[in-house]
């Protein structure tokens, strides 16, 4: 029986919302996480850099993976991988809620990470068969409310999660929501014939994992190791490097494959290209702003985790409202749209990070949050349709995954480079600071009080909610000081974090301006003609 007489026998709508489900518990699981990372600092005494792998550990692996597995599926049909995908995704977000410590919950995000690179990639295949060619407008619709829903829901969801049921309950929300979507797959979801027979580029994934681990791990555990030697043969300046040069190597020997893991001939169109490099801007801003100002919004300002999700919402709120605007929009003012887009969302992160004070009011970056949500409203819309506007059919869902993979390859860089230069500016605002609040202690404890925050800094930051950026102090301070020097470190830290998420967040509000460049110089406003489009690709 063919795939298409198999497909008339469901209702394509009702696989769409089974899929659905199981795609928009990978998206969530990328926002929702955000919110919860000083509980989860708080809970496992988790250091900055541990927790910057928390976030990466699970996009490495979902970015690396996510091609091949679609591909995958094409040998092995789309739904067994769905289902083996959904199966791993929800034990390992149990096996995320039961850590115990930060090298557990690591690995158990890699492992979810894995999971949901095996599951993604066969939705869209799942979708587009069981829907005919003139109703599969619908399907890409669904990609793009998914990720705004997820975008909105993320942050006060997982504030509410956080508030009333600890940080574990990021992760055990993900078991109830994967088995309805496994149970559901299993009965309703048609078995789909086997697709086109790809090669698989094993030498590529190796490549690009290593090269991506590598400058991962140099950026974000460079403050740890003050920038020099991690073991007797190899400094971090060393691990960067040698990453980057894996990531050179990657880009030649994909020029000389057949079937490359990011296949050369989509770069080729000037607009795939050109989007490409804008999605990549995108993820990278998006992991880049929102992990300090979750941070800061708890650990400095003294929200809940609720009322932090709460202060944030008025932006993907007010993207929400605007992206069906801008989607009207895109094909008639595309890339002017689009620039546009992105310099009022810099513009409106520009607002927060001159905004942010140690005392500021959680509404005082209401004006910031409307133009970054305006922003966003009027970027991601025209970015999908602007990208994939020349792509030929036949290769639609190798670029949709290109795409996706692109996009969180800039969200990886961002946990390592913002991450980087949190870590940096922290270490050196904390001594600054502690310093300067020494001044008022009696002249035998200021030392002290100095080293403390230095040592802390060697050791492994720390910037959760309840320790209030507190660090370890040498003992024998006399009990009669202790509250002093205690009102006194967390002032230390809350100045000193505002003085260095500004630079940090300052990196993606740059990377998007250089975006918006792209965006106006490399576009192309037409649609190119199908002959050079075919001759591209």
């Amino acid at each position: 029986m063919s795939t298409q007489s198999r497909s008339q026998n469901v209702n394509p709508w009702i696989v769409m919302v089974v899929v659905s489900m199981g795609f928009f518990m990978t998206l969530l699981d990328t926002t929702i996480v955000n919110i919860a990372v000083p509980s989860i600092i708080d809970g496992l005494h988790a250091s900055l850099d541990e927790i910057l792998w928390v976030l990466n550990g699970y996009t490495l692996v979902y970015a690396v993976l996510l091609i091949t597995s679609g591909r995958l599926g094409d040998r092995v049909g789309p739904k067994p991988m769905f289902l083996a995908g959904a199966a791993l995704f929800t034990t390992a977000s149990v096996l995320c809620g039961l850590s115990h410590g930060p090298t557990e919950l690591i690995a158990a995000r890699a492992l979810q990470g894995l999971g949901g690179a095996i599951m993604a990639p066969q939705v869209l295949s799942i979708m587009m068969r069981v829907f005919p060619p003139e109703r599969r407008g619908a399907v890409f619709g669904v990609y793009g409310a998914l990720a705004g829903i997820a975008v909105i829901a993320g942050p006060t969801l997982g504030g509410l999660l956080v508030t009333n049921f600890g940080w574990q309950s990021v992760f055990f929300v993900n078991l109830p929501i994967g088995i309805v979507t496994i149970l559901a797959a299993v009965l309703l979801v048609p078995n789909i014939e086997r697709g086109e027979r790809h090669k698989f580029d094993i030498a590529g994934v190796l490549l690009a994992t290593a090269g991506l681990g590598g400058v991962t791990f140099g950026l974000i555990e460079g403050q740890r190791y003050s920038w020099g030697t991690v073991t007797s043969f190899i400094t971090i300046p060393e691990v960067i490097a040698a990453g980057v040069i894996m990531l050179l190597v990657f880009v030649i020997v994909e020029l000389r494959r057949e079937e490359a893991l990011l296949p050369i001939a989509l770069l080729r169109g000037r607009n795939f290209a050109g989007g490409m490099t804008i999605a990549a801007v995108m993820g990278f801003a998006m992991v880049g702003l929102f992990l300090p100002l979750a941070i800061y919004l708890q650990s400095v300002l003294g929200l809940s985790a609720i009322e932090a999700g709460l202060t944030i919402a008025p932006m993907p709120l007010v993207m929400g409202f605007l992206a069906p605007v801008a989607g009207g929009l895109s094909e008639r003012f595309g890339k002017w749209l689009l620039a546009a887009g992105m310099t009022t969302f810099a513009a409106g992160m520009a607002y927060i990070i001159l905004t942010a004070q140690a005392g500021s009011g959680r509404w005082s970056f209401l004006p910031g949050l409307i133009l970054g949500g305006i922003g966003m409203g009027f970027t991601w819309a025209p970015l999908g349709t602007i990208a994939m506007r020349d792509v030929p059919a036949r290769l639609a869902g190798t670029a949709s995954g290109v795409f996706t993979t692109i996009q969180e390859f800039g969200g990886v860089l961002a946990g390592a480079a913002v991450g980087a230069v949190l870590q940096n500016q922290l270490a050196t605002a904390l001594h600054n600071q502690a310093v300067t609040y020494s001044a008022n202690f009696p002249p035998q404890f200021r030392g002290r009080f100095v080293d403390g925050f230095s040592q802390a800094s060697k050791g492994g930051l720390e910037a959760g909610r309840q320790t209030g950026g507190s660090v370890p102090l040498p003992a024998g301070i006399p009990a009669q000081v202790v509250q002093q020097i205690q009102a006194a470190a967390a002032a230390v830290f809350q100045h000193a974090f505002v003085d260095a998420m500004r630079p940090a967040m300052m990196l993606p509000v740059i990377a998007v301006l250089l975006g918006a460049a792209v965006a106006v110089v490399v576009l192309r406003q037409s649609r190119a003609s199908a002959a050079a489009v075919e001759v591209a690709a």
